[in-house]
């Protein structure tokens, strides 16, 4: 199963390639490329952009997922998480994969609310974002990277272990804006972008706590 998981992002980019190639004759000149939160298209481009740039983008992230544990001065402690690491790495570029198809299907004349049909998978991401937070051990790339969690590790611990709990919080409340139309995926949007706001206030909050603990 290991090997599967890892192996899993190739399998995912080969078959976003061999989408590009085969849907790429019958897509229009121009083609949809970026969607409002209503699930409304807003963006455009040309064709060959449009069609091989995301698979081109996830070569690229992949080759930064493989260096991130090689390179990173703490590797020692990405180790002690590396499973958790690679099965969120599988599960970003399952993501990826999902929108990727999603636009190929709109182009090719499929017309649905693209907002509902991204829920289901952002609340996956989360979940498998708020599992890699609480396990992520201190390092320079992976986690909840500000200066007080940096500088130290129980102040890391602290909001890490919290922030897993609230970006789980955030797959749950991204499932029940299946219901709420338009509105669901602005919602959770808000919702991201407040805790992760919300874990930096909180880490400067609990690092003096720390000093303040320790009389310095």
């Amino acid at each position: 199963m290991k090997k599967f998981v890892s192996i899993l992002p190739i399998l995912v980019i080969l078959a976003s390639f061999a989408a590009a190639f085969y849907f790429y004759p019958q897509l229009p000149g121009k083609v949809a490329s970026h969607w409002n939160a209503s699930g409304e298209v807003d963006g455009y481009m040309s064709k060959f952009w449009g069609t091989f740039l995301m698979p081109g983008v996830m070569a690229g992230m992949l080759l930064v997922f493989w260096l991130i544990p090689k390179i990173d001065p703490r590797k020692q402690n990405i180790r002690e998480f590396f499973d958790t690491f690679q099965t969120f790495t599988a599960s970003i570029f399952l993501f990826f994969g999902y929108v990727y198809a999603l636009a190929i299907w709109w182009n090719l004349d499929g017309r649905f609310n693209l907002a509902k049909f991204l829920v289901p998978a952002m609340a996956a991401l989360f979940y498998f974002i708020g599992d890699l937070v609480g396990k992520a051990r201190p390092n320079w790339f992976i986690g909840i990277r500000t200066p007080w969690t940096l500088e130290n590790e129980t102040v890391w611990n602290t909001t890490h272990a919290l922030g897993g709990k609230l970006y789980k919080l955030c797959a749950f409340l991204a499932l029940l804006s299946f219901f709420w139309a338009e509105k669901g995926l602005m919602i959770v949007i808000i919702a991201i972008v407040g805790v992760s706001v919300f874990l930096v206030a909180y880490s400067y909050v609990e690092y003096i706590r720390q000093r303040s603990i320790q009389g310095k």
